[in-house]
């Protein structure tokens, strides 16, 4: 008698490629925040990164950063990236647009909120973190709806030898908005993150109309729908050229990092 052992096998194969199919599906499941580099990085004047935008938006559809040469604010938003410039124009960055500092995620928010009672920026953060149930995860936050007294900021292109951080926002523009309706596009960091990401929230503004926006200085949320997501694991990404090879990254930035988030 003989005996057929390529059903068995064939099915033993078969069960390892479902297994294997399956993990992989589970990783990608799994929220994640890619990292373009650090924060001490950029405050300590690394403005030029090699990533460019396409390579950037096949890592996700939501987030924030900027541009090289700091030429503008970076926001992420339903898998368009925009620039808001220092003039107070918003325009569609160029998927050969490159970026030093960038965070990013697929936006698959697990929670929705309406908030119908006026609340200023400062307020709103506390309101926030006590509905989160776990502040030492990462978030990623939108929120949409009208605001009130709102101030953003970008700051003009840079050119060479580049002044640190603190120095350039010195000669930020901020515009104002009294009234406006438009989307937060925000991501709360960890305490433990201090030196990669702004521990905190760090939001950047567009209007509805999307023709302006900018990095938040202030505002007032009138009223509006909140949308969470909790990110559980990183993608960190550092740059290989010689600019982040030399960026001072061993010195406590935590004053320079408040001056810089205007807090």
């Amino acid at each position: 008698m003989r005996l057929d052992i390529r059903r068995p096998a064939a099915c033993l194969i078969l069960a390892v490629i479902i297994s294997v199919a399956g993990w992989r599906a589970n990783a990608q499941s799994v929220p994640t925040l890619y990292i373009y580099s650090t924060i001490d990085a950029l405050l300590a004047g690394t403005y030029d990164g090699d990533l460019t935008i396409r390579e950037l938006r096949a890592k996700g559809d939501f987030g924030i950063g900027t541009y090289n040469r700091i030429d503008g604010e970076m926001i992420a938003l339903d898998g368009i990236f925009y620039r808001a410039r220092a003039d107070g124009s918003v325009s569609k960055a160029s998927p050969d647009e490159r970026t030093p500092l960038a965070y990013v995620t697929r936006f698959h928010p697990k929670r929705t909120i309406n908030v119908e009672t006026a609340l200023p920026l400062s307020e709103l953060e506390k309101w926030l973190d006590g509905r989160l149930t776990n502040l030492n995860l990462f978030y990623a936050v939108r929120i949409d709806g009208e605001f009130r007294n709102v101030s953003v900021r970008a700051v003009a292109a840079q050119v060479k030898p580049y002044n640190a951080l603190a120095e350039v926002v010195k000669t930020q523009s901020v515009h104002d908005y009294p009234t406006t309706h438009g989307t937060l596009v925000g991501i709360r960091s960890p305490a433990f993150s201090k030196g990669i990401g702004v521990p905190g929230y760090h939001w950047h503004f567009l209007t509805q109309n999307r023709q302006h926006g900018g990095h938040v200085l202030k505002l007032i949320l009138a009223e509006g729908t909140v949308q969470v997501e909790a990110i559980s694991k990183i993608e960190l990404k550092l740059p290989v050229n010689e600019a982040f090879a030399h960026a001072d990254q061993a010195i406590d930035r935590t004053e320079e990092t408040r001056q810089v988030e205007g807090k």
